[in-house]
């Protein structure tokens, strides 16, 4: 059960992070105004909160998973969101990524 909470917590994180940078990205880049940078900040802000319900209590460790859970989610926000293909290094690169997040967060550990 705490495996499957901690990925749910990651994908929920990075549905914040990546969402609250590209809502920023819109308001932005996009000149579509501050209600969207707002809403980006927000957004950012509950990623941090999400980020800290994880069940392993090492920051350095979490964030350093977290690291490769964004990058396979910014790839597929890109895909879902706004119609960029990957190509195979950019698939290949995340589930090399994705890997490294199994090793660090549930590999067996002593106390």
């Amino acid at each position: 059960m705490t495996v499957t909470r901690s990925i749910i917590l990651f994908a929920v994180a990075a549905l914040f992070e990546i969402g609250g940078a590209w809502l920023v990205w819109q308001g932005v880049r996009e000149h579509r105004g501050w209600l969207w940078i707002g809403a980006g900040v927000i957004a950012l802000g509950l990623y941090g909160f999400f980020a800290t319900l994880q069940p392993d209590a090492h920051f350095g460790r979490i964030l350093a998973a977290y690291g490769g859970v964004f990058v396979a989610g910014s790839l597929l926000w890109g895909v879902l969101v706004d119609d960029f293909r990957p190509d195979r290094w950019d698939v290949t690169g995340a589930l090399i990524c994705l890997v490294g997040v199994a090793v660090i967060m549930y590999a067996p550990r002593s106390v």
